[in-house]
């Protein structure tokens, strides 16, 4: 199976003069960390619940597992962890009561509570009660509960929403071991670009209920990272020569040169070039990125 979700013209609205998607067509790839990106009001919780049968889609406009999504269903929720917005859970219980209650409550083995636990590193909180937990404690939780019966696919609702900065690289370093190491496929919606750009391996952007954007990372770098960048190096009027002319390298100041590149392994080459003539370089200061791209692709 090449893509875990197939969506082709997808079309909804609550009210027919009101359309809330619109025309939407993407693919999610298996083993893949998809970043679902839009401003709030976009329309991606209500992709999400789409894709998740909580609100029925009548057209059959998208496939999950090959299935469309009244095949797929009930049955499916079996290969789908889910997390939309913040998780439900018993704050006057402990994070594995917490667990076993979803796990009898799915016919599951308590053996899957350990398993889960421990794979996002709260198998020694297990016993504290969830209102002692911090905000990213509760998190991976939630998404331990998403991991019980061996899902395939988490869909995941702004996960690291309202937490800090400590929590966020914990929720992040997390998603990045399920899917490098247990091949899981993410599904993730998020407006917080810096954050998730550090993660995605493809994406989707969504403005006013439109794709404008679908590809992998790679693909969104080809097409947008014609920028400037500053490189930091001392006695820059001494190497500036040695830059090619094609990356249009300008003095900035003493210890700073100014290129025009149009990938990362541009930026890798010119670095090495400059080292390799005995430069010392300090810093580079990267013009572009998710944000910029995403504000650019979004303008109109």
């Amino acid at each position: 199976m090449k893509n875990i979700i197939d969506i082709q013209n997808l079309n909804f609205g609550f009210s027919k003069h009101k359309p809330i998607l619109k025309d939407l067509t993407f693919s999610v790839p298996k083993g893949s960390i998809f970043g679902f990106l839009g401003a709030n009001g976009a329309g991606k919780s209500t992709m999400m619940k789409l894709l998740l049968g909580n609100i029925p889609d009548g057209s059959n406009s998208f496939t999950i597992f090959n299935q469309n999504s009244s095949e797929f269903y009930p049955d499916g929720f079996n290969k789908i962890g889910s997390l939309i917005d913040s998780p439900a859970l018993y704050d006057h219980l402990s994070g594995w009561d917490n667990l076993l209650i979803v796990s009898r409550l799915r016919d599951l083995p308590g053996a899957e509570c350990e398993r889960v636990l421990t794979l996002v590193g709260l198998w020694e909180s297990r016993n504290m009660k969830v209102k002692k937990y911090s905000l990213g404690m509760k998190q991976r939780l939630g998404i331990a509960i998403t991991l019980l019966g061996e899902s395939e696919l988490l869909v995941l609702d702004e996960p690291v929403n309202g937490l800090d900065p400590g929590g966020m690289v914990e929720i992040r370093k997390l998603l990045m071991e399920l899917n490098k190491k247990h091949g899981i496929t993410i599904f993730i919606s998020s407006h917080l670009l810096q954050e998730i750009e550090k993660m995605i391996t493809h994406l989707a952007i969504i403005s006013h209920g439109e794709i404008k954007f679908t590809g992998s990372m790679e693909d969104l770098e080809k097409q947008y990272m014609h920028q400037y960048i500053t490189v930091g190096l001392f006695n820059a009027s001494k190497f500036v020569n040695e830059v090619p002319e094609r990356y249009s390298p300008r003095i900035v100041d003493t210890n700073t040169i100014e290129l025009k590149v149009a990938s990362k392994k541009e930026v890798a080459n010119i670095v090495s070039g400059l080292v390799g003539k005995g430069a010392e370089v300090f810093g580079i200061i990267n013009g572009g990125g998710l944000e910029d791209w995403f504000m650019e692709i979004t303008k109109y």
